[in-house]
């Protein structure tokens, strides 16, 4: 049956630590490998391989599972591919669109998953699976979901994605690593062994180093001390321009104690490094709207309307996606239908709105920011006006990480700091994210 393949299965670049993987005996396996480094095309392989011989015995069906953190997620990594991968003739029916599921015709089935709710994956006994951007899921779902449910037939899981941290899943990786019974082992390979050294290159320019070291490496990163630490004032402060003709972009971070809103415009950022003078296009923080205490978003869009109510180009308003839930919108409606209230009289169909349906992870929207603020190259996009934005400077030089090597940022030791820095990263993480924009989809050499 396994001779059959479809134009999808062309030959893949030869790797020891691939191959290792692909051979292991070990149940489980834990791969934090570098980003667009082969091991989502492996898994996806193997997956269609193992459902292909169909189920280990004659008395029950075979069930296994391709899942990521979101639904969506899982649907845009593995779906298309995995039905590319079968060849038609395998089919017992069509592929079920609307459940996400590929039924045999030897009684067997792939189902694609989101685990952001992990008791989905209860209920049905399964033969193995994936767990892809693993180190983004629940740090729970594991011992309590995901491995109750492959106990009954002995299944096996692979473990993979780019590490976020020292979370749950260094700890996961360091133990499968130490471990003696077999049960677990470990996998770990750079991009560089794989993708062509251009993209190596390119990525530098656009990632700052410890987020290159994270993706590009696989490597579990230590974020401690300050959060965006390639900041500094020496080079990231400078006067900026304010331009009536450029989109104007409000970010928002929706609290009562500050209240607050920061001022940007993407635009031609000069600024010198070891006393070498650049000129680059990049992300230009213009001004701040600050209350410090008792606001509310109508306060924060008067302010906002005293200095910008003239603006003649488009408006365009970023934030978090809860849009009210901290209380800040308890006037009437949500904070977005408060600020449309507020601003629309005045920009009218130039106020534009972009914010997604979920935020970012924390990690994400962080390693945005940093790759923004400066590339492993040393390339800066993105500067302040001290002049106007003396609170955002504070923000960026003075948030940090919890003393526990997670990388999640202190939001407890100042109560002040983190709120600019989050609606920045808002913007820069829906503009400019480090997994669409700076991670091209490229061709992996022999995929």
């Amino acid at each position: 049956m396994l001779t059959s393949l479809t134009g999808r299965w062309t030959k893949l670049r030869y790797h020891p630590e691939q191959s290792r993987l692909w051979n292991s005996s070990s149940r489980f396996k834990v791969v934090p490998a570098g980003r667009r480094s082969g091991k989502t095309e492996l898994a996806k392989r193997k997956l269609v391989t193992q459902a292909l011989r169909g189920p280990r015995n004659d008395f029950y069906d075979a069930n296994y599972f391709a899942g990521a953190p979101t639904r969506d997620q899982a649907k845009r990594i593995y779906w298309n591919d995995l039905k590319a991968l079968i060849h038609p003739r395998f089919l017992a029916r069509k592929p079920k669109e609307s459940d996400l599921e590929i039924e045999l015709i030897n009684n067997t089935k792939i189902s694609v998953v989101g685990m952001d709710v992990p008791e989905r994956i209860e209920g049905s006994p399964w033969d193995g699976g994936i767990l892809d951007e693993y180190a983004n899921m629940k740090a729970q779902a594991w011992d309590a979901n995901i491995r109750p449910a492959l106990a009954d037939r002995t299944g096996w899981c692979w473990l993979i994605g780019v590490p976020e941290g020292r979370n749950h899943y260094y700890k996961m990786y360091k133990a499968a690593l130490e471990d003696k019974t077999g049960e677990w082992d470990g996998f770990h390979w750079f991009s560089r062994d794989i993708l062509p050294p251009d993209e190596i290159e390119s990525a530098k320019k656009n990632m700052d180093e410890l987020t290159f070291q994270q993706e590009y490496e696989g490597s579990f990163v230590t974020f401690q001390g300050r959060v965006y630490y390639p900041f500094s004032e020496e080079i990231h402060c400078g006067n900026l321009e304010y331009d009536d003709n450029k989109p104007l972009i409000l970010c928002f971070d929706f609290n009562v104690s500050p209240g607050i809103c920061a001022v940007l415009q993407e635009q031609k950022l000069h600024y010198k490094v070891n006393g070498k003078r650049y000129r680059i296009d990049g992300t230009g923080i213009i001004n701040e709207i600050y209350i410090q205490k008792d606001s509310n978003t109508v306060k924060i869009c008067k302010k906002i309307l005293e200095v910008y109510s003239d603006h003649r180009s488009d408006v365009i308003c970023y934030g978090d996606s809860s849009g009210g839930s901290k209380g800040s919108a308890k006037i009437s409606g949500s904070d977005w239908d408060i600020i449309k209230d507020e601003l629309k009289p005045y920009f009218q169909d130039r106020l534009r709105f972009s914010y997604p349906k979920k935020n970012p992870s924390e990690r994400s929207r962080v390693n945005s920011v940093n790759s923004r603020i400066m590339s492993t190259s040393g390339i800066v996009r993105l500067m302040v006006d001290k002049r106007y934005c003396p609170h955002i400077v504070d923000d960026f030089e003075g948030v940090e990480t919890t003393k526990d090597g997670s990388g999640e940022i202190d939001k407890k030791s100042n109560p002040e700091f983190t709120h600019f820095t989050d609606a920045i990263g808002y913007y820069i993480h829906r503009e400019f994210p480090i997994n669409k924009s700076l991670i091209k989809e490229v061709k992996i050499l022999g995929i």
